[in-house]
């Protein structure tokens, strides 16, 4: 019978220090794990590949010099995984942060529109696709020249050529 009121004091002491804290945003949350895993800017944006300036404006939550959308969305997912954070739960913060940053839908022919999945699944359905046959024939015309070619020449030995033909090639006959 205790147990439950625990857990509502828990929550409300919880509640009250992010009260006390303030808001923490996206920026604040990604600088935290970065400081408590004890990595520098300079490390960051090594590991990343971003400008520290980025990783700067980022973690003080200055989107104006960010790009918008997208991009941005790719910046943090790429900074949550590096600092091996929930991925989904930092995304969803950006989101309610900054406004929605999927992309969105695409549009095909006749105004229907496609709808794109999570952000690591590709669209399914629509055309299947076609094998490029003509690239493969001519791989394959290529690769029969050249074993001809050093069939004639004696670079293959004649203990592999299982035909009289290709003996009577080999040997000039």
């Amino acid at each position: 019978m205790t147990e439950p009121l625990l857990k509502e004091k828990e929550q409300q002491d919880v509640r009250a220090s992010v009260a006390v804290q303030g808001p923490v945003g996206v920026g604040a949350t990604l600088r935290g794990m970065r400081e408590a895993r004890r990595i520098s800017e300079n490390e960051a944006s090594q590991r990343l590949k971003f400008s520290v300036r980025q990783i700067r404006a980022l973690e003080s939550e200055d989107w104006d010099h960010l790009p918008p959308g997208v991009p941005l969305r790719g910046f943090v997912r790429n900074y949550a995984r590096y600092l091996e954070a929930d991925v989904d739960a930092i995304l969803l913060l950006l989101d309610n942060q900054v406004g929605p940053t999927k992309p969105r839908g695409i549009v095909s022919a006749a105004g229907v529109q496609a709808s794109v999945g999570t952000d690591n699944e590709m669209p399914g359905g629509g055309e299947a696709t076609h094998w490029p046959w003509g690239w493969f024939f001519t791989i394959l015309a290529i690769l029969v020249v050249a074993a001809f070619y050093a069939v004639n020449r004696g670079w293959v030995p004649e203990s592999w050529l299982i035909f009289d033909w290709l003996k009577a090639i080999a040997n000039n006959e």
